[in-house]
């Protein structure tokens, strides 16, 4: 008995490992999509490419709202043993320097962001953060999905920048941005405080975690269709 809580009690310190293994063929479809793909073997369409760069400006605009409403639930849930403040506060004042980046981005490429009109995946995904903001949310549901977004990017432009990859030169800033290793480190700082959060949660909180975590992986795969052409 004595073990058998011992292994349960190590599942749950590392528990978004645990649902990254349950869950690893949406994971993959997130994190390694043909969009994705594309721009590692250096055959992606610079149309797609467009498209994703005006409609995910039009998501980051959006994405700061939910990142301020994550810092209230921390401000309001959080012992901040972790430092979940100083995290929260540094993504916020990094998405001023990613929105301007996003219009120095479609200014070289000739995309004029305000005729941009989102995309049914990128209205459907921007829904779900605002459903993420309500008070009824818990910081610890909230938190899993900013940390699953913030490591899909970080995943997917990462593998961009591995040796032996053909990415285009004209491309390879946007992976940096996301693939570098300080974001990576930011990254793993997030997946800390959810791993800690998820170790003291109810069952509840932990199963809305979990659905949050799906719900973040299937909207980022529609996304990168929606790049694509396919939505």
């Amino acid at each position: 008995m004595q073990a058998k809580e011992t292994i349960e009690e190590v599942e749950k310190i590392n528990i978004i490992d645990t649902w990254l293994k349950k869950h690893r063929l949406i994971y993959v479809g997130a994190t390694r999509h043909p969009f994705i793909l594309s721009i590692r073997d250096g055959t992606v369409n610079l149309s797609s490419f467009k498209t994703w760069l005006g409609q995910d400006y039009i998501f980051v605009r959006a994405f700061v709202s939910f990142v301020a409403s994550v810092l209230i639930k921390a401000w309001k849930e959080s012992d901040d043993s972790g430092g979940d403040m100083e995290v929260l506060l540094g993504a916020m004042a990094a998405l001023n320097d990613e929105i301007q980046w996003f219009k120095n981005e479609a200014s070289k490429w000739g995309v004029q962001l305000s005729d941009i009109i989102p995309q049914k995946a990128n209205k459907d995904y921007c829904r779900f953060l605002e459903s993420l903001m309500s008070s009824e949310v818990k910081y610890t549901v909230a938190i899993t999905a900013f940390w699953a977004i913030e490591a899909v990017y970080q995943q997917s432009f990462a593998h961009c920048l591995e040796d032996g990859t053909n990415t285009p030169s004209d491309l390879q800033a946007t992976c940096l941005r996301w693939g570098n290793d300080g974001f990576g480190q930011y990254c793993h700082s997030l997946k800390q405080i959810v791993n800690r959060r998820l170790a003291k949660a109810s069952d509840d909180e932990i199963k809305k975690a979990e659905v949050a975590l799906l719900d973040v992986l299937e909207h980022e795969v529609e996304f990168w269709n929606m790049s694509c052409g396919g939505a």
